[in-house]
Protein backbone atom coordinates (compact mmCIF):
# COMPACT_ATOMS: atom_id res chain seq x y z
CA UNK A 1 0.00 0.00 0.00
CA UNK A 2 1.62 3.51 -1.02
CA UNK A 3 2.18 6.21 1.27
CA UNK A 4 -1.22 8.57 -0.42
CA UNK A 5 -3.40 5.83 0.14
CA UNK A 6 -2.29 5.07 3.78
CA UNK A 7 -2.96 8.39 4.50
CA UNK A 8 -6.18 8.94 2.28
CA UNK A 9 -7.27 5.93 4.62
CA UNK A 10 -6.42 7.31 7.75
CA UNK A 11 -7.99 10.96 6.80
CA UNK A 12 -11.22 9.53 6.28
CA UNK A 13 -11.17 7.37 9.20
CA UNK A 14 -10.81 10.62 11.39
CA UNK A 15 -13.92 12.03 9.45
CA UNK A 16 -15.94 9.27 9.89
CA UNK A 17 -14.95 9.16 13.82
CA UNK A 18 -15.27 13.21 14.24
CA UNK A 19 -18.99 13.06 11.96
CA UNK A 20 -19.94 9.97 14.95
CA UNK A 21 -19.29 11.79 17.71
CA UNK A 22 -20.93 15.13 16.20
CA UNK A 23 -24.21 13.09 15.28
CA UNK A 24 -24.13 10.65 18.69
CA UNK A 25 -23.67 14.05 21.00
CA UNK A 26 -26.44 16.10 18.77
CA UNK A 27 -28.95 13.31 19.16
CA UNK A 28 -32.00 13.90 21.18
CA UNK A 29 -31.71 10.94 23.68
CA UNK A 30 -28.18 11.97 24.31
CA UNK A 31 -27.69 14.28 27.62
CA UNK A 32 -23.52 14.22 27.93
CA UNK A 33 -21.97 16.02 27.73
CA UNK A 34 -24.53 17.37 30.31
CA UNK A 35 -24.30 21.66 29.86
CA UNK A 36 -22.42 23.60 26.75
CA UNK A 37 -18.78 24.76 27.55
CA UNK A 38 -14.90 23.39 28.58
CA UNK A 39 -15.86 22.89 32.36
CA UNK A 40 -14.09 19.95 34.54
CA UNK A 41 -13.46 18.96 38.00
CA UNK A 42 -17.35 19.03 38.57
CA UNK A 43 -18.23 19.27 42.34
CA UNK A 44 -21.98 18.17 42.17
CA UNK A 45 -24.74 18.32 45.21
CA UNK A 46 -27.87 18.87 46.36
CA UNK A 47 -29.69 21.87 48.15
CA UNK A 48 -33.59 21.02 48.07
CA UNK A 49 -35.20 20.24 45.28
CA UNK A 50 -32.53 20.86 43.00
CA UNK A 51 -29.54 19.23 41.61
CA UNK A 52 -26.27 21.86 41.44
CA UNK A 53 -22.93 21.30 39.44
CA UNK A 54 -20.03 23.26 40.61
CA UNK A 55 -17.30 23.48 37.97
CA UNK A 56 -13.93 24.31 36.90
CA UNK A 57 -14.03 26.81 34.08
CA UNK A 58 -11.29 24.81 31.71
CA UNK A 59 -9.30 27.16 30.04
CA UNK A 60 -5.61 28.15 30.58
CA UNK A 61 -4.37 29.26 33.68
CA UNK A 62 -4.44 32.75 33.10
CA UNK A 63 -7.85 32.52 32.33
CA UNK A 64 -9.10 30.53 34.93
CA UNK A 65 -10.16 34.14 36.81
CA UNK A 66 -14.04 33.43 37.72
CA UNK A 67 -16.30 30.08 37.74
CA UNK A 68 -20.10 29.58 36.93
CA UNK A 69 -22.34 27.19 37.99
CA UNK A 70 -25.29 25.40 36.76
CA UNK A 71 -29.20 24.30 38.29
CA UNK A 72 -31.02 21.33 37.34
CA UNK A 73 -34.56 20.34 38.72
CA UNK A 74 -33.96 16.74 36.94
CA UNK A 75 -30.68 16.38 36.22
CA UNK A 76 -31.17 17.23 32.43
CA UNK A 77 -31.94 20.30 32.06
CA UNK A 78 -29.24 22.90 33.21
CA UNK A 79 -29.72 26.61 34.11
CA UNK A 80 -26.13 28.45 34.22
CA UNK A 81 -25.47 30.81 36.61
CA UNK A 82 -22.31 32.79 35.38
CA UNK A 83 -19.38 33.94 37.65
CA UNK A 84 -20.44 33.34 40.92
CA UNK A 85 -17.09 34.45 41.76
CA UNK A 86 -13.81 36.14 40.10
CA UNK A 87 -10.59 37.03 41.35
CA UNK A 88 -12.16 41.12 41.89
CA UNK A 89 -13.86 39.06 44.45
CA UNK A 90 -10.75 37.32 46.32
CA UNK A 91 -7.78 39.88 46.22
CA UNK A 92 -5.20 37.47 46.79
CA UNK A 93 -6.05 35.42 43.60
CA UNK A 94 -4.88 36.09 40.18
CA UNK A 95 -5.08 32.72 38.16
CA UNK A 96 -5.83 29.27 38.39
CA UNK A 97 -9.13 29.41 39.89
CA UNK A 98 -10.26 25.66 40.27
CA UNK A 99 -11.97 22.15 41.67
CA UNK A 100 -14.50 24.40 44.18
CA UNK A 101 -16.37 22.16 46.41
CA UNK A 102 -19.51 23.32 48.67
CA UNK A 103 -21.39 23.09 51.37
CA UNK A 104 -24.39 24.95 52.88
CA UNK A 105 -24.32 25.35 56.60
CA UNK A 106 -26.86 27.18 59.11
CA UNK A 107 -28.26 29.78 56.06
CA UNK A 108 -24.94 29.92 54.27
CA UNK A 109 -23.27 28.80 51.51
CA UNK A 110 -19.22 28.10 51.48
CA UNK A 111 -17.57 27.53 48.33
CA UNK A 112 -13.99 26.25 48.81
CA UNK A 113 -11.60 26.78 45.62
CA UNK A 114 -8.11 26.69 45.00
CA UNK A 115 -6.57 29.56 43.27
CA UNK A 116 -2.67 30.48 41.83
CA UNK A 117 -1.41 26.81 41.61
CA UNK A 118 1.32 27.61 43.80
CA UNK A 119 4.33 25.49 43.72
CA UNK A 120 6.00 26.31 47.00
CA UNK A 121 5.83 27.69 50.58
CA UNK A 122 7.06 31.43 49.30
CA UNK A 123 4.17 31.98 47.02
CA UNK A 124 1.06 33.35 47.54
CA UNK A 125 -2.18 31.36 47.30
CA UNK A 126 -3.78 28.18 47.82
CA UNK A 127 -7.16 27.28 49.40
CA UNK A 128 -9.63 30.13 49.62
CA UNK A 129 -13.73 30.12 50.61
CA UNK A 130 -16.39 32.13 49.15
CA UNK A 131 -19.57 32.75 51.23
CA UNK A 132 -22.96 33.51 49.92
CA UNK A 133 -26.27 33.50 51.11
CA UNK A 134 -27.66 31.93 48.02
CA UNK A 135 -26.23 28.84 45.81
CA UNK A 136 -25.75 30.61 42.79
CA UNK A 137 -24.41 33.71 45.28
CA UNK A 138 -22.64 36.08 44.11
CA UNK A 139 -19.96 34.73 46.48
CA UNK A 140 -17.24 36.69 48.47
CA UNK A 141 -14.08 36.38 49.84
CA UNK A 142 -14.96 34.70 53.18
CA UNK A 143 -11.41 34.90 55.02
CA UNK A 144 -9.67 37.46 52.89
CA UNK A 145 -6.83 35.58 52.93
CA UNK A 146 -5.72 31.48 51.89
CA UNK A 147 -7.21 28.81 54.46
CA UNK A 148 -4.17 26.85 53.61
CA UNK A 149 -1.45 28.40 52.15
CA UNK A 150 1.83 25.91 53.12
CA UNK A 151 2.38 22.28 51.67
CA UNK A 152 2.10 20.04 54.45
CA UNK A 153 2.90 16.35 54.34
CA UNK A 154 3.79 17.28 50.84
CA UNK A 155 0.54 18.02 49.56
CA UNK A 156 -0.01 20.79 47.58
CA UNK A 157 -2.60 23.14 48.82
CA UNK A 158 -5.72 22.02 45.68
CA UNK A 159 -8.25 19.98 45.37
CA UNK A 160 -10.57 20.13 48.55
CA UNK A 161 -13.46 18.24 49.25
CA UNK A 162 -15.65 19.15 52.04
CA UNK A 163 -17.31 15.98 54.24
CA UNK A 164 -20.11 16.69 56.92
CA UNK A 165 -19.89 13.28 58.92
CA UNK A 166 -23.04 11.93 60.28
CA UNK A 167 -21.94 13.20 63.52
CA UNK A 168 -21.96 16.60 62.19
CA UNK A 169 -18.51 17.23 62.09
CA UNK A 170 -17.25 18.82 58.90
CA UNK A 171 -13.48 17.58 57.61
CA UNK A 172 -11.77 18.89 54.39
CA UNK A 173 -9.75 16.15 52.47
CA UNK A 174 -7.46 18.17 49.95
CA UNK A 175 -4.01 17.95 47.94
CA UNK A 176 -1.77 17.02 45.07
CA UNK A 177 1.45 15.92 44.22
CA UNK A 178 0.30 12.25 44.82
CA UNK A 179 -0.91 12.95 48.60
CA UNK A 180 -3.62 13.48 50.61
CA UNK A 181 -4.45 15.25 54.01
CA UNK A 182 -7.44 15.77 56.12
CA UNK A 183 -8.36 18.30 58.58
CA UNK A 184 -10.80 18.78 60.84
CA UNK A 185 -12.51 22.34 60.30
CA UNK A 186 -13.61 24.75 63.26
CA UNK A 187 -17.40 25.59 63.93
CA UNK A 188 -17.18 29.02 61.75
CA UNK A 189 -14.95 27.46 58.56
CA UNK A 190 -11.99 29.91 59.74
CA UNK A 191 -9.99 27.51 60.91
CA UNK A 192 -9.11 23.97 62.11
CA UNK A 193 -9.21 21.60 65.59
CA UNK A 194 -6.09 19.78 65.89
CA UNK A 195 -6.90 15.88 66.28
CA UNK A 196 -6.64 13.71 69.18
CA UNK A 197 -2.88 13.14 68.56
CA UNK A 198 -2.12 16.56 68.34
CA UNK A 199 -1.85 16.57 64.78
CA UNK A 200 -3.72 19.11 62.77
CA UNK A 201 -2.52 17.75 59.18
CA UNK A 202 -3.28 13.77 58.96
CA UNK A 203 -2.14 12.44 56.08
CA UNK A 204 -4.43 9.35 54.64
CA UNK A 205 -2.48 8.94 50.53
CA UNK A 206 -4.12 5.81 49.32
CA UNK A 207 -1.76 4.02 46.55
CA UNK A 208 -2.37 5.73 43.80
CA UNK A 209 -3.72 8.61 44.89
CA UNK A 210 -2.65 12.00 42.43
CA UNK A 211 -5.60 14.42 43.63
CA UNK A 212 -9.53 14.91 43.63
CA UNK A 213 -10.38 13.56 46.68
CA UNK A 214 -14.01 12.32 47.26
CA UNK A 215 -16.34 10.95 49.93
CA UNK A 216 -19.76 9.73 50.76
CA UNK A 217 -21.12 6.82 53.67
CA UNK A 218 -23.17 4.24 52.28
CA UNK A 219 -24.52 1.87 54.29
CA UNK A 220 -22.92 3.01 57.20
CA UNK A 221 -19.49 2.35 55.18
CA UNK A 222 -17.05 5.43 54.01
CA UNK A 223 -16.77 5.15 50.52
CA UNK A 224 -13.14 7.48 49.58
CA UNK A 225 -12.26 7.82 45.78
CA UNK A 226 -10.02 10.08 44.05
CA UNK A 227 -8.18 10.63 40.82
CA UNK A 228 -5.32 8.92 39.33
CA UNK A 229 -3.04 9.33 36.31
CA UNK A 230 -1.84 12.45 34.51
CA UNK A 231 -4.72 15.28 34.05
CA UNK A 232 -4.26 15.79 29.84
CA UNK A 233 -3.21 11.78 29.29
CA UNK A 234 -5.69 8.68 28.93
CA UNK A 235 -4.58 7.02 31.58
CA UNK A 236 -6.77 9.82 34.08
CA UNK A 237 -9.25 7.66 36.15
CA UNK A 238 -11.39 7.41 39.10
CA UNK A 239 -10.43 4.96 42.14
CA UNK A 240 -11.47 3.85 45.65
CA UNK A 241 -11.51 2.50 48.67
CA UNK A 242 -13.46 1.55 51.53
CA UNK A 243 -13.03 2.20 55.41
CA UNK A 244 -15.08 1.82 59.02
CA UNK A 245 -14.38 5.96 58.99
CA UNK A 246 -13.43 8.67 57.50
CA UNK A 247 -10.27 8.38 58.45
CA UNK A 248 -9.44 5.03 56.72
CA UNK A 249 -6.89 3.60 56.60
CA UNK A 250 -7.86 3.26 53.05
CA UNK A 251 -6.69 0.06 50.69
CA UNK A 252 -7.78 0.77 47.32
CA UNK A 253 -10.28 -1.43 45.93
CA UNK A 254 -9.94 -0.89 42.20
CA UNK A 255 -10.80 1.65 39.67
CA UNK A 256 -14.42 2.87 38.44
CA UNK A 257 -14.18 5.35 36.13
CA UNK A 258 -11.84 5.34 33.12
CA UNK A 259 -11.56 6.33 29.34
CA UNK A 260 -13.43 4.85 26.23
CA UNK A 261 -11.99 4.64 22.94
CA UNK A 262 -15.40 4.88 21.42
CA UNK A 263 -16.52 7.41 23.72
CA UNK A 264 -14.25 9.78 25.68
CA UNK A 265 -10.86 10.15 26.94
CA UNK A 266 -9.37 11.18 30.22
CA UNK A 267 -12.44 10.19 32.41
CA UNK A 268 -11.95 11.11 36.13
CA UNK A 269 -11.92 14.26 39.02
CA UNK A 270 -15.63 13.20 40.11
CA UNK A 271 -17.95 13.78 42.63
CA UNK A 272 -21.19 11.74 43.30
CA UNK A 273 -24.59 12.89 43.95
CA UNK A 274 -27.09 10.83 45.65
CA UNK A 275 -30.99 11.28 44.81
CA UNK A 276 -32.12 12.34 48.89
CA UNK A 277 -34.11 9.10 50.25
CA UNK A 278 -33.14 6.91 47.46
CA UNK A 279 -29.93 4.10 46.74
CA UNK A 280 -29.44 5.99 43.19
CA UNK A 281 -26.12 7.55 43.02
CA UNK A 282 -24.64 9.39 39.85
CA UNK A 283 -21.70 10.15 38.93
CA UNK A 284 -20.47 13.85 37.81
CA UNK A 285 -17.20 13.64 36.28
CA UNK A 286 -15.12 15.23 33.08
CA UNK A 287 -13.80 13.79 30.24
CA UNK A 288 -12.09 14.66 27.12
CA UNK A 289 -13.59 14.02 23.67
CA UNK A 290 -12.54 11.72 20.82
CA UNK A 291 -11.20 14.41 18.48
CA UNK A 292 -9.62 17.05 20.93
CA UNK A 293 -6.08 17.18 21.83
CA UNK A 294 -6.45 20.57 23.94
CA UNK A 295 -5.68 19.69 27.26
CA UNK A 296 -7.89 21.96 28.53
CA UNK A 297 -10.94 20.69 26.19
CA UNK A 298 -13.01 18.92 29.30
CA UNK A 299 -16.66 18.49 29.46
CA UNK A 300 -18.78 17.56 32.20
CA UNK A 301 -20.93 14.39 32.47
CA UNK A 302 -22.83 12.36 34.52
CA UNK A 303 -23.68 8.59 34.47
CA UNK A 304 -25.44 5.98 36.51
CA UNK A 305 -23.14 4.46 39.15
CA UNK A 306 -24.22 0.77 40.71
CA UNK A 307 -22.90 -1.57 43.70
CA UNK A 308 -22.84 -4.76 43.76
CA UNK A 309 -24.44 -7.34 46.59
CA UNK A 310 -21.69 -6.68 48.84
CA UNK A 311 -21.75 -3.00 48.10
CA UNK A 312 -18.61 -2.55 46.03
CA UNK A 313 -18.89 -0.21 43.28
CA UNK A 314 -19.33 -1.78 39.80
CA UNK A 315 -17.17 0.01 37.14
CA UNK A 316 -18.99 2.83 35.69
CA UNK A 317 -19.85 2.56 31.87
CA UNK A 318 -19.75 6.36 30.36
CA UNK A 319 -21.88 6.98 27.57
CA UNK A 320 -23.42 9.81 25.27
CA UNK A 321 -27.25 8.84 26.37
CA UNK A 322 -25.85 10.20 29.93
CA UNK A 323 -29.02 10.18 32.51
CA UNK A 324 -32.88 10.39 32.38
CA UNK A 325 -34.46 12.78 33.72
CA UNK A 326 -34.53 12.44 37.64
CA UNK A 327 -36.67 15.33 39.64
CA UNK A 328 -36.39 15.09 43.28
CA UNK A 329 -39.81 14.10 45.19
Amino acid sequence: MNTRLKFSIVFLGLIILCLNTFAQKRSGNNHNPVFEGWYADPEGIVFGDEYWIYPTYSAPYNDQIFMDCFSSKDLVTWTKHERIIDTTAVKWAWRAMWAPAIVEKEGKYFLFFAANDIQSNDEVGGIGIGVANKPEGPYKDYLGKPLIDKFYNGAQPIDQFVFHDKDGQYYMFYGGWRHCNIVKLNNDFTGFVPFEDGETFKEVTPEGYVEGPFMFIRNGRYYFMWSEGGWTGPDYSVAYAIADSPFGPFERVGTILKQDENVARGAGHHSVIQVPGTDEYYIVYHRRPLNETDGNHRETCIDRMYFDDEGFIKPVKITFEGVQARPIN
